[in-house]
Order: structure tokens, then C-alpha cells, then sequence
């Protein structure tokens, strides 16, 4: 029979709901659908409706109580469970003094919690079968793993709402269950026969736990909480242990030859046994149910206690005897005995220590509510991140670097290129290049440039013509205008050529500075095709014939570059050497061959390719560790512990990748010792004199290959230029040409109602010559007769008296009135025309009835279209259908019906827009816009000059580009502002506008 342990009752509980408050928060705080975490209240509500009904002494009822702590302490940093957040009512019954209380404090839930895991603990350990290792050890650990959860709820709950809580209390059981636990691992070392002295420490020290425990249940009976019974067992514990150290310490003294002092330390333990076994005979046989005590409890502390008086009284009966017989040493008094040595084996197994196993962690469970992180935690984290990324950056930086520096000293060394040449493998290098192979299949295919410059050629050839033919057409124009006004002078009133066209002719100029220009754009291009025509031919047939390594070939036989010679004195590089190869070469210098150097620079090269693929290897793994690594549960199981200590949080995390940069670093100092020792020998491979000669004919192979390339590279980029550059000054012309049939269609129409309005001009100046001279015959004929009248001395013909004369002197006024109206062009009254035809021509009027003209309403013919060129009236109509001579013709202005003559005064520059079929203004009002012959069609602006070969040609849509001879010097430009500065005094300056 196994003495009795005390176990802790529980507490009791009522019933809450945790499903309504959390959803109410959750949406209020984390604005989040509460629905969504329907699931997780559920749970949370019905663990703590699980944890109501737990036994207290079986092993599921303590992982429902587990389960529930952790659970709350997550929730805790996620929900403020309080009078002011999360308001639940908790309402717990006194485990002792069985009265309730309530508080909305989950403190105080997490307390009551932590209160029932310490007593169900308690139970699980008491009722071990302690003779059985596992039962024995499980009593051990449990019993100090409720001392644990006590001293929590003293260090965490200092406002204890109730007496079981409260920190008396509280200690008393603390003491209680780590004098236990001290007990049930003496037993266990009696049991595997360990020393007396061990033994005897152990039972000091259970002995002084008991002791404490006695007088704090002494003060709990006395209040009336705790129940006699315990006061009982935790005296007759504590006399008895105190016993067992004596009685251990005895045997240990008697050992060591002090037999009286043995014999005395007997005397002590005999006392104090009888001391227990009279409190264990007076235990009450049927404890109350308070005490949570069986009723053998009595029973097995009388027989605990016999059986050790019995030992006692034995050891002591013998020890004294010899004593008597043998030692004759004297006994002490008990006043006088050595203390003896306590050593605690028990403690309390802190609650962070408890909850980091595995298996309690597998108990709880995952977070409920682990898809809710709060901000602070989210801070952390993003924090936390940056510290990797740091960690990252920096590790790849040295990896960078330490390839860099392989990189470098490698390209330094020409390694590995440069072994090739050791080991006999120039031939190799006589291969074709891919990027030489690769030029001369793009150039397969394509045609000789010279079909290309000939069609230049024809484009420029008709732009230039037909820029001719517009300008001979306007010089025609002003000729005949010129000859008209100096044979009627100052009755043809016809505006002047010369500033009607300045625009025109200044368009002309322009373009064809700019044909001018691009002439020298295509005599560089066609200097460039001339100069590597026979390279393009080289290239095109080794590309379609797919012989560019024949090509390649002779470019380096003409360079020089073979080894050796062949029967006709011609260097072939596919030709055996005849010095032979360097590895098959022994001189007998004793040392080291040639060929076991190189293989150590290869198998030194092999190591270093190795390093840099495990480095980079590791750094992967790195950047995979990082990007997977997640603290937001450890954030928040810490938050409450890690304000303002969130950095050494990080640097303990970010241990975990210790690992790695260890690693990494290893591999950098291996690279640098790889490295020195390549280099050593690679230069003492250099310094073999069976090196030095081959190695200078390597280097001249390579230089010569540099320039074959080169040379072939320039003919490359030759070719990409002239192809650009043809296709841009096609671009060129293709636009050109389309200005140019613009200005010739404008030419056209300004001359053909230059020709129309001069035509009516002189129509106009016929018949009132005619009627100026019939009014001119009528005044001589008066004068004559007045003149003979005065001769007369008939007094009838009297100056005074009136005469028929009179109404034809009335002419003259009249006649010089239409003399001088159609110099100032003053319009009549009332103008009459005769009425035209379907087709727009005039009929000529009457002889006897001269109309007078009205210039101003005739300009409307100019007038203004509403696209900003020329309309071509119906007057024109009639050159247009043979009414008159073509323009290439004489001028004849009489072989053009009758018209209003519309020329423009000088000054005038804005004319209304022409309408009507008579050429009359729609709005007599409008005199907005700028004076625009009919039909013209404003040409686009003429393109750049073609570019030269060696420019870089962008795409046709940009800018023409800068460069000597190339399309740079765009005739746009010049003419703009030429014709800018032109029309302060050009009344026809408008004409800018129709570019």
C-alpha cells in the first residue's frame, strides 16, 4: 500500500455564450463579415462547454482544460475580453468555500482555468500506481507541473477575487504539491537502492517542504478552509520525512565510523516516527468529502508509519550493541547533531516551459482564429521582412561579388580559352564563327543595291521635271501679264505676278534645294555600295551557298593566320603541325610534364565551377527559406512580452539562417585559397619554356582573327546602313513626290484664273475704248460748231442762249467720269451683266449698251474655300473643256469668253469666300481669311533629304537626322522662315498657311 497523496479539488463554473460578442467585434473592429468566422466561435464556445464536464482525474479532462488555456491565450491577443470590448460575464464557485463570483475579466477566466489544471494535475499524479516506473514518473512530472501553474496565478493574478485564488492560498499549495513531488522521487531512489547520504539529503529536504505545508494549512483550517484532514496528513508527512533523513543519515554516519552520532540520529528518528504514528492513529477513518482523500488514507499512513518505526527501532538495537560491545563512542544529544543537508529535487515547471512540448502544443491544437492577425502584429511582421530582405540583399551581394572576382581573375588569365592552345586545339579555332555565318546568311538573298539607285534616280528625275514645269508656267503667266500691262498701261489694272506668286516660287526653291541636298545623300550611298560591292558579293554567295566557313577561311589565310605551310608555300590551317603537340613533347628537364600542369589548372577550374554552382545553390535554398518563413504566431503568442523588444525577437529568428551564411562564407574563403593556387600555377605553366613560344604564336592567331572580324563586321554594318539608308530616301521621294503633284496642281490653277480674270480684263477694257471714243467724236463736233458760232455774227447764236449743245456738253462730266471710274475703281450704282449660259460663259453684251465693271464684288472669285484652297470656279470651266488654248499655248486673251476682271488691289489681303454661280459673295459682311486662288490644294511639306551611308537611320516617322551629307538640313524649316519674313510685304503671304 503506497502512501496517500493530497489532491486539489475544482472549481465549478456556469454556463456563457462566446458566439454573440465575438461577431459583434469582429465586425465593429476588424470590419470584417462575422459569418465568415462562424465556424471559430462555434469551436471556441464548445471547448469551454466541453471543459464544464472534465474529470479531474483522467487524462482526457486535463487536455480539454489544456486545450482551452492555450486557445484563450490566443485569443487574447486578437480580442480585449472585458467590461469595455468583449463583455461576458465569467461566473466561478470557490473551490473550497464553494461561494461564486462573476467579472468580465478573462484574466480572471484564464485564473480559474489555470486553478482547475493545477488540481486536475494534482489528481492525475495522486492517484499514479507510483509502483510502476511510468506511474511513478508520472506523478513526479505532474505534481511539479501543478507547483507550476500555482505559481503562475501568483505571479500573474495579484487581485485574487476569490480565497482559493488568493496568494496564501495559493503558496500553500504550491508547498503541498512540490513536497509530493520530493517524496515520490525519494521513493523512487529507495527503490533503486541508492546511497543513504543521496537519500538522506532528499528526506531533509521533503521533510522541510512538509513542514511549510503544515503551517500554511494549519492557517487555512483555522479560517475554515482548507479541512482538518490535510493539517493531519501534512504532520504526520513532515515528522515522518524528517524521520527517514535522521535514519538515512544514521546509516551514512555509521559508515563512516561514527557510531555514536549514528546511534543518536537513530534516537531522533524513533522520536519523531512515534510522533507520526500517533497523529496517523488518530486520522479520522471517514474523511470529509472537502478533503478529497480516500478512506484508506488512515489506514495507509499507520501502516507507513510502522513499518519505518520498525526499521528504526532494528538499526538502532543493532548500532547500539556494537557500540557497547565494539566502538564504546559516546552519543550525542540532538541539540548537538550536524544538520543535515537538504537537496531539492522538485520544482515547478514554469507554464512557457510546459506549453513549448510537443505534445501539449499537439493538444491544443492550431489558432482558431489564426486567419485574424491585428495590425500591431501585421507592423511586426512587415518589419520583420525587411530585416530578411536585408539579410537576403546583403548575402547576395557577396555572391555576386565573389563571381565577379572568379570572373575577373579568369578573364585575366585567359582561362580556360587559353588552354586550347596548350593542348593543341588552334585547328579548332579555324572553325567559322557563328556570328561571321550569321552574316552572310542575312546578306543570301538579297539583290544588288543598283536596281535601287536607279529608281532614285527616275523619282528625282520626274520631281525635278515637273518643279520645272511649274515654274515656266508661272514665268509664262507673268510674262503675258507684263506685255499686257505695258501695251494698255494703266488701264490693265490686273495685280502683278510677281507678288502674287513669291510663295509659289519660293516653294519651288525650297524643294529643289532639297532634291539638291538628298542628290548628295545618294552620292554617298552610292559611294558605299561601290566600295563594298565585291565584300557584299563574298558575303551573298557564301550565305546561299551555305560556304561561309570557306569564306571565313581565306579571310585568315589573307590575314596570315596558318601554322604552317603547305607544298605550295601557302599557309593552310587544316594542315598538321610540324611542331607537333606540346603534350606529346618531353624535353627531360626533370620536372613536371606539360601535360600533368594543365590537367591541374583543369581539375583547379572544375573545383572552382563547383564552388560558384554550390554557392549559388545555397543562396537559392536561402531565398526559399526566407520567403517561406512566417512569425506571425510567434508575434503573437509574444506580443504582450516583446514591446520594445521587437529587435531581439528578430535577431533570434533570424538565427535560424545562421546556417546558410555559414556556409556561403565557407565557400568564399574556399574560392580566394582555389584561386591563389590556380594562379601560381597557371604562371608557372607560363614560365615553361616549352610554353612561351606557342603561347606568342596563339596571341598573334588572335589578333588576326580580331581583324578578319572586324573587317567583315564594318562590311556587316555597311550593308544594315545602305539598306536603311535606300529605304529612307525612297521614304524621301514617295513623299517629295506627293508635295511636288501638290504645288504643280496649285501652279495650275493660279495660272488658269490668272488667264480667265485677264481675259475679262481685257473684254472690259475693249468696250469702253470703244465707247470713249463715240462720247470723244460728239465733243469735237461740239466744240467745231461752238467755234463757228462765235465766228458767226449772226446774234441768234449768242453764247447766252441756250443750245442743243447744252445736254452733249452735259457728256463730258460723264465721259470722264467713266474715264476716271475705271482707273479708281469706284463702283457704279447700279453695274448690269449679261446673262451667262448653262456652262458658265459669258455672252458678249451689246456694243451700244457698255456696262460699267464693279471690281470689289468680282475678287470674290479668290475668295476663300472652306478646306483653305482655291476654288476652280465655273468660269474656268471653259478652259477646262477647250474654251481656250492649253496653258503650254500662247497667251491669246481673246479666245476666252467675257469676265469681270478680279484682280486684287496691292493692299488688299482678305477677301469674302466666293459663292454663286456668278462669283458673288454668300455674306457680303465676311472678310475673314486670307486671299486663296480657286481649286488650290495646299501641298504637304516636302520630307528631309535622303540620309548618308555611315549615319544611323531611325524609323522613317522621326525626324531626319543630323549628320554630314545625310537628310539633316530639311528644307522645312528654311522655307517656313523664309516665307515668314516674306509676308510682311507679300500681300499673298497667306499661302504659308496652305503648307
Amino acid at each position: 500500500m503506497q502512501p496517500p497523496m493530497i489532491s486539489t479539488p475544482l472549481k465549478q463554473t456556469n454556463e456563457i455564450d462566446w458566439i454573440a460578442p465575438l461577431k459583434a467585434y469582429i465586425r465593429q473592429t476588424y470590419g470584417d463579415d462575422p459569418e465568415k468566422y462562424a465556424e471559430e466561435c462555434s469551436t471556441l464556445n464548445r471547448l469551454r462547454q466541453d471543459m464544464r464536464g472534465a474529470g479531474k482525474d483522467s487524462a482526457a479532462g486535463r487536455d480539454l482544460l489544456y486545450r482551452y488555456y492555450g486557445q484563450l491565450e490566443l485569443l487574447d491577443l486578437r480580442f480585449p475580453v472585458d467590461e469595455n470590448h468583449i463583455k461576458v460575464s465569467f461566473t466561478w464557485f470557490d473551490a473550497f468555500t464553494h461561494k461564486p463570483t462573476s467579472q468580465y475579466s478573462l484574466a480572471y477566466e484564464k485564473a480559474s482555468i489555470i486553478f482547475n489544471i493545477s488540481a486536475v494535475l494534482s489528481c492525475h499524479a495522486a492517484y499514479q500506481n507510483r509502483s510502476e516506473d511510468t506511474g511513478l514518473k508520472t506523478a513526479y512530472h505532474s505534481f511539479q507541473a501543478s507547483a507550476g501553474m500555482f505559481t503562475y496565478i501568483n505571479e500573474n493574478f495579484l487581485h485574487a477575487p476569490s480565497i482559493d485564488l488568493s496568494r496564501d492560498t495559493v503558496k500553500t499549495l504550491i508547498a503541498i504539491m512540490l513536497a509530493q513531488g520530493q517524496e515520490v522521487f525519494l521513493e523512487k531512489q529507495v527503490a533503486d537502492g541508492k546511497k543513504s547520504g543521496l537519500l538522506a539529503k532528499l528526506a531533509s529536504q521533503a521533510a522541510y517542504l512538509y513542514s511549510q505545508a503544515a503551517e500554511g494549512v494549519q492557517e487555512n483550517v483555522a479560517k475554515g478552509i482548507f479541512e482538518k484532514p490535510w493539517l493531519l496528513v501534512t504532520q504526520i508527512k513532515a515528522n515522518h520525512m524528517s524521520s527517514m533523513a535522521q535514519y538515512y543519515q544514521a546509516l551514512t554516519d555509521d559508515d563512516a565510523n561514527a557510531h555514536g552520532i549514528a546511534i543518536g540520529r537513530l534516537q531522533v528518528a524513533e522520536a519523531q516516527v512515534k510522533d507520526a504514528s500517533r497523529l496517523a492513529s488518530a486520522f479520522p477513518s471517514s474523511p470529509p468529502l472537502g478533503s478529497d482523500l480516500s478512506p484508506e488514507t488512515g489506514l495507509s499512513l499507520v501502516e507507513m508509519t510502522r513499518r519505518h518505526i520498525t526499521n528504526v527501532q532494528e538499526k538502532l538495537a543493532a548500532f547500539s550493541k556494537d557500540n557497547d560491545f565494539i566502538y564504546h563512542q559516546p552519543v550525542p544529544a540532538e541539540a548537538t547533531l550536524p544538520v543535515i543537508s537538504k537537496l531539492p529535487a522538485a520544482k515547478a515547471i514554469p507554464v512557457s516551459e510546459l506549453y513549448q512540448g510537443q505534445d501539449i502544443q499537439r493538444i491544443i491544437g492550431p489558432d482558431i482564429f489564426q486567419k485574424i492577425v491585428p495590425m500591431s502584429v501585421t507592423e511586426s511582421a512587415s518589419l520583420y521582412d525587411e530585416e530578411k530582405a536585408k539579410l537576403v540583399r546583403a548575402e547576395a551581394e557577396r555572391v555576386e561579388t565573389a563571381n565577379g572576382e572568379m570572373a575577373a581573375s579568369l578573364d585575366y588569365l585567359k582561362l580556360p580559352g587559353s588552354l586550347n592552345i596548350l593542348k593543341g586545339g588552334m585547328e579548332q579555332n579555324f572553325t567559322v564563327d557563328e556570328e561571321f555565318r550569321r552574316w552572310c546568311e542575312e546578306l543570301a538573298g538579297h539583290e544588288s543595291f543598283g536596281r535601287a539607285f536607279e529608281h532614285l534616280q527616275a523619282d528625282k528625275a520626274g520631281i525635278i521635271s515637273t518643279l520645272e514645269k511649274s515654274s515656266k508656267q508661272l514665268d509664262m503667266e507673268e510674262s503675258v501679264c507684263e506685255k499686257m500691262r505695258s501695251k494698255y498701261g494703266g488701264d490693265w489694272t490686273q495685280q502683278p505676278s510677281s507678288r502674287l506668286t513669291a510663295t509659289l516660287r519660293s516653294d519651288i526653291r525650297s524643294y529643289r534645294g532639297a532634291i539638291d541636298e538628298a542628290s548628295m545623300s545618294d552620292a554617298q550611298l552610292l559611294a558605299t555600295a561601290r566600295q563594298y560591292d565585291s565584300d557584299f558579293d563574298e558575303m551573298r554567295s557564301a550565305g546561299e551557298t551555305d560556304e561561309a566557313d570557306i569564306l571565313y577561311q581565306r579571310a585568315m589565310l589573307k590575314a596570315g593566320a596558318a601554322r604552317g605551310k603547305g607544298k605550295n608555300g601557302v599557309g593552310s590551317p587544316m594542315s598538321p603541325s610540324a611542331e607537333g603537340n606540346l603534350l606529346d613533347e618531353d624535353y627531360g628537364e626533370g620536372g613536371v610534364s606539360v601535360a600533368d600542369q594543365i590537367a591541374k589548372i583543369e581539375d583547379l577550374l572544375k573545383k572552382l565551377n563547383f564552388i560558384k554552382k554550390e554557392r549559388t545553390q545555397v543562396l537559392k535554398d536561402l531565398k526559399e527559406k526566407v520567403h517561406n518563413d512566417d512569425i506571425s504566431n510567434v508575434l503573437i503568442l509574444n506580443k504582450k512580452a516583446i514591446t520594445n523588444h521587437e529587435n531581439q525577437l528578430f535577431q533570434a529568428e533570424l538565427e535560424k539562417f545562421r546556417p546558410y551564411q555559414t556556409r556561403l562564407l565557407q565557400a568564399n574563403h574556399k574560392q580566394s585559397s582555389l584561386m591563389k593556387e590556380l594562379t601560381k600555377a597557371y604562371s608557372d605553366l607560363l614560365q615553361d619554356r616549352r610554353v612561351r613560344s606557342e603561347q606568342a604564336n596563339y596571341e598573334t592567331f588572335t589578333r588576326q582573327r580580331n581583324s578578319v572580324m572586324i573587317r567583315y563586321r564594318k562590311v556587316f554594318q555597311a550593308f544594315n546602313d545602305l539598306i536603311a539608308g535606300l529605304m529612307r530616301a525612297q521614304s524621301f521621294y514617295s513623299e517629295m513626290r506627293e508635295t511636288v503633284d501638290s504645288l504643280e496642281e496649285n501652279v495650275e490653277t493660279f495660272v488658269n484664273n490668272r488667264r480667265s480674270e485677264g481675259a475679262q480684263l481685257l473684254n472690259q477694257i475693249e468696250r469702253d475704248k470703244a465707247s470713249y471714243a463715240g462720247s470723244q467724236a460728239d465733243r469735237e463736233r461740239d466744240r467745231l460748231r461752238e467755234l463757228m458760232e462765235r465766228m458767226s455774227m449772226d446774234p441768234s447764236t449768242s453764247p447766252s442762249k441756250p443750245s442743243s449743245g447744252t445736254s452733249r456738253a452735259a457728256a463730258m462730266p460723264t465721259t470722264s467720269y467713266l474715264t476716271n471710274s475705271y482707273r479708281t475703281k469706284s463702283p457704279p450704282t447700279s453695274p448690269q451683266y449679261p446673262p451667262t449660259s448653262s456652262v458658265g460663259q459669258y455672252t458678249r453684251p451689246p456694243s451700244h449698251s457698255p456696262p460699267i465693271s464693279q471690281p470689289q464684288q468680282a475678287y470674290s472669285h479668290y475668295g476663300p474655300a472652306a478646306n483653305g484652297g482655291y476654288h476652280r470656279s465655273q468660269r474656268s470651266g471653259s478652259y477646262n473643256q477647250g474654251g481656250g488654248p492649253a496653258p503650254s499655248e500662247l497667251y491669246n486673251p481673246m479666245a476666252y469668253p467675257y469676265q469681270t476682271p478680279v484682280s486684287p488691289p496691292p493692299s488688299q489681303q482678305f477677301y469674302p469666300q466666293a459663292s454663286g454661280q456668278h462669283g458673288y459673295p454668300a455674306n457680303p459682311q465676311q472678310h475673314q481669311g486670307q486671299y486663296m486662288p480657286q481649286g488650290y490644294v495646299p501641298p504637304p511639306p516636302p520630307p528631309g533629304p535622303p540620309p548618308g551611308p555611315q549615319q544611323t537611320y531611325p524609323n522613317p516617322a522621326t525626324p531626319y537626322p543630323a549628320g554630314l551629307g545625310g537628310y539633316a538640313h530639311d528644307p522645312r524649316s528654311r522655307q517656313y522662315t523664309g516665307s515668314q519674313q516674306q509676308a510682311q510685304q507679300d500681300p499673298w503671304a497667306g499661302l504659308n498657311a496652305w503648307k
